[in-house]
């Protein structure tokens, strides 16, 4: 849903091509409790860190597991989001906080349980 997708710019109503790049452990790169997720922005790097606390929490509240592919959709959903709502994607890396991260894992399950066939 959120690995390879075009969406339109707010505001330059542009078409902007978005694709998963890479996944990693940011303690090993930049010793940061991250996990950062690269997505390539119309050819434009685009980093998300996702906060290691965030797995946790969601583990407490859930009793399941943010896997690296629910990872991948949860950057790339604040990536369209972003465009989508003129917030943008302007700068080359985004951290976000734990409730942030909650925030778009929410919305991708909320929208993929909403095209899962009955």
């Amino acid at each position: 849903m959120f690995t390879d997708f075009t969406t339109t710019d707010r505001w330059t109503r542009k078409l902007v091509h978005c694709t998963y790049e890479a996944l990693i452990v940011a303690i090993s790169t930049r010793h940061a409790d991250a996990i950062d997720i690269k997505f390539l922005v119309d050819g434009h790097p685009v980093w998300v860190a996702l906060p290691h606390p965030a797995w946790v929490e969601y583990k407490k509240r859930t009793g399941t597991l943010i896997t690296d592919a629910l990872a991948k959709e949860i950057a790339g959903h604040f990536i369209k989001t972003g465009l989508e709502s003129g917030e943008g994607v302007g700068r080359e890396m985004y951290s976000l906080t734990i409730e942030e991260t909650l925030k778009h894992l929410d919305a991708v399950v909320a929208e993929a349980g909403a095209v899962v066939p009955r």
